[in-house]
């Protein structure tokens, strides 16, 4: 194997955390938004900004492993296929507390309910990461997966406080 490719390689299992490290922080920085938002007011901009940011990046993370990576890493490791049933359980499970998240956000939700639905969420994806990162760690080392790493994990896209100012 040329050394280019090996570098390719080994990048999926850099990819992976670093996607799942980005996608922590605008989960940090939406609690945040929640925490800074006056009780009495519809969502303030900054939440709305960062929860659908947040929001659109982890479906599409999730929805680019359920769509290229799994099937590559089933076909190359057949043995992994109930470690990626069981990833794909929690992909719908996070997914529908994010529709939970996303309708308490959109109808003003006091702080202490968008807060409920943030502990939830974050407390299934630290769990869902930290299972993925074990079980692919090896397997992403020498996943021969010729493809976009933003199209496979989703975008690398993380919120910051100054993307909320005009």
């Amino acid at each position: 194997m040329a050394e280019g490719e090996q570098a390719r390689l080994v990048a999926w299992t850099w990819e992976l955390h670093s996607v799942h490290d980005r996608l922590r922080d605008a989960l940090a920085v939406t609690r945040e938004a929640v925490a800074a938002g006056a009780p009495a007011e519809p969502a303030t901009r900054d939440l709305l900004l960062f929860c659908h940011g947040f929001c659109a990046a982890l479906a599409a993370h999730h929805e680019g492993e359920d769509r290229q990576l799994f099937p590559a890493i089933a076909e190359q490791y057949p043995e992994l296929r109930e470690a990626l049933r069981y990833l794909q359980q929690d992909h719908s499970m996070i997914e529908h507390l994010l529709g939970g998240l996303q309708a308490a956000v959109a109808r003003a939700a006091p702080p202490e309910e968008l807060s409920r639905h943030l502990e939830g969420l974050a407390a299934i994806m630290e769990s869902h990461f930290r299972y993925e990162e074990r079980q692919l760690r090896q397997v992403l080392a020498t996943l021969a997966l010729d493809a976009e790493p933003g199209a496979v994990l989703g975008p690398l896209w993380a919120p910051s406080p100054a993307a909320a100012d005009p």
